[in-house]
């Protein structure tokens, strides 16, 4: 992955998408293998010295009813990653980092105060967003994150990704199965089979001239709709201006 691109993963169930992501961020250890981060490998540290790597590689889950704990408001979500990091100098100031995040995402500081069983889904997942980047990462894993939403709040998910990643700057993993969204959201494409990585290419070039055998059949089972007007579908990104978190003096600025 090149900083600042969406790199896409696609491929069937079981080919092992998740588990590259989950190897990526730390929760399995890989039995061969490197994991290249910033000119290191990362594959192979021991806890202590993962923990920094750990701040800057966040990942969003497929489901976000079962990621948030459930016996937790959700200021204490949020609030989590940033007392285990060290990000805050004081409560107030960790308070005043939740409010700015819960505004960035769209829900508002009074979200903080309920609990994630008080939200739809993709209200949950703007929860899991923000929980993402309250340790200021600089690679977001999102794996299927939003498989399991319904279509209308998708586009929403989709969008509001679309612009953290341009405000902050961020290098992104985007794990799907969905090709209409990895074409969307995606600069480059891995596409998976087995285990294996069969293919690496530009998004639009693995859409027009698939190298790979098994990337030309994926592409072919995708709906065609030449014949069909757009016109409605494309939904409004979030307004210009600046963000609540650059306008803010809290000294938490995610650059």
């Amino acid at each position: 992955m090149q900083e600042g691109e969406t790199f896409g993963l696609v491929g069937e169930s079981g080919s092992g998408k998740s588990t590259i992501a989950r190897v990526i961020a730390g929760l399995y250890t890989p039995d061969s293998g490197e994991i290249v981060y910033a000119g290191r490998d990362i594959s192979r540290l021991d806890d202590r010295s993962r923990r920094p790597i750990r701040r800057q590689i966040q990942m969003v889950f497929q489901n976000p009813y079962s990621s948030l704990n459930g016996r937790m408001k959700v200021n204490d979500i949020i609030a989590e990653p940033i007392r285990f990091h060290g990000l805050a100098n004081s409560e107030s100031q960790i308070r005043q980092i939740i409010a700015d995040l819960l505004d960035h995402v769209g829900l508002g500081s009074q979200a903080g105060v309920k609990y994630p069983h008080e939200f739809s889904g993709g209200q949950r997942q703007r929860i899991s967003i923000a929980r993402a980047l309250a340790t200021r990462p600089r690679l977001l894993i999102c794996d299927e994150p939003t498989s399991a939403l319904d279509v209308s709040v998708q586009a929403q998910i989709l969008n509001l990704l679309k612009d953290l990643q341009d405000e902050l700057n961020l290098t992104m993993l985007f794990i799907s199965h969905d090709l209409p969204v990895i074409r969307q959201m995606c600069d480059r494409v891995a596409v998976m089979k087995q285990g294996a990585v069969v293919e690496i290419a530009d998004t639009e070039q693995l859409f027009t001239q698939p190298a790979h055998t098994y990337s030309r059949s994926l592409i072919e089972l995708m709906p065609q709709m030449h014949q069909f007007s757009r016109e409605g579908l494309d939904v409004e990104g979030q307004a210009e201006g600046k963000s609540p978190l650059r306008q803010r003096n809290t000294g938490f600025a995610l650059v």
